[in-house]
């Protein structure tokens, strides 16, 4: 396959497939709202940054400088609220929202792809057996990846075996034997 960039022949050879990743395994999931999540953080930072470089020029010319201190404390805590607690509430809620899940047969592991605090992808890599599903049903949670709280959409998954070895519903519930007899002779 060839592809010409700017005047430049660029050769793309590949011995797998696009849904094979080398180093994590094989993609069985990919997020629809990846580029939103991005896209809403990206603006919301880069509007905190704005509001940043232009606080000292609006307290310049509004003339709020020479008010009272009450003023002043509510302008700055109303500007300060919006400057950081929503980019930190941005990525509070979609720390977890999993952009791309591989799976490494071999070695029974996973590889969520989330984003961190810098909208710079992360790697978590765990083992199926470090799944937990939540007693509740949490917003913003479909599963604990060791402590990590991961977002998935079920069905977003192409291969519906994917999601239910993920969470482990492929495998038969370990029932004790004393425990169902002792369930029966409560009965």
């Amino acid at each position: 396959q060839v592809t010409s960039f700017q005047g430049v022949a660029v050769r793309s050879l590949s011995t797998s497939s696009p849904h094979e990743h080398p180093e994590h395994g094989r993609l069985v999931y990919k997020g629809n709202l990846a580029k939103t999540v991005l896209g809403v953080r990206f603006f919301s930072y880069s509007t905190s940054v704005f509001n940043l470089f232009m606080m000292p020029y609006i307290m310049l010319k509004s003339g709020i400088g020479v008010e009272s201190l009450l003023i002043q404390a509510a302008f700055y805590g109303v500007i300060g609220f919006f400057t950081f607690v929503t980019p930190i509430t941005l990525h509070v809620l979609t720390k977890g929202y999993v952009i791309r899940l591989y799976y490494k047969d071999e070695k029974d592991t996973y590889t969520a792809i989330t984003y961190n605090a810098i909208l710079a992808e992360k790697a978590t890599v765990f083992h199926q057996k470090d799944v937990k599903i939540p007693d509740i049903t949490k917003m913003f949670t479909t599963f604990y990846a060791k402590t990590k709280s991961m977002l998935v959409n079920p069905t977003l998954f192409p291969n519906p075996q994917d999601y239910n070895h993920l969470m482990g519903y492929d495998k038969s519930p370990p029932f004790k034997l004393e425990e169902l007899k002792e369930d029966d002779e409560r009965k």
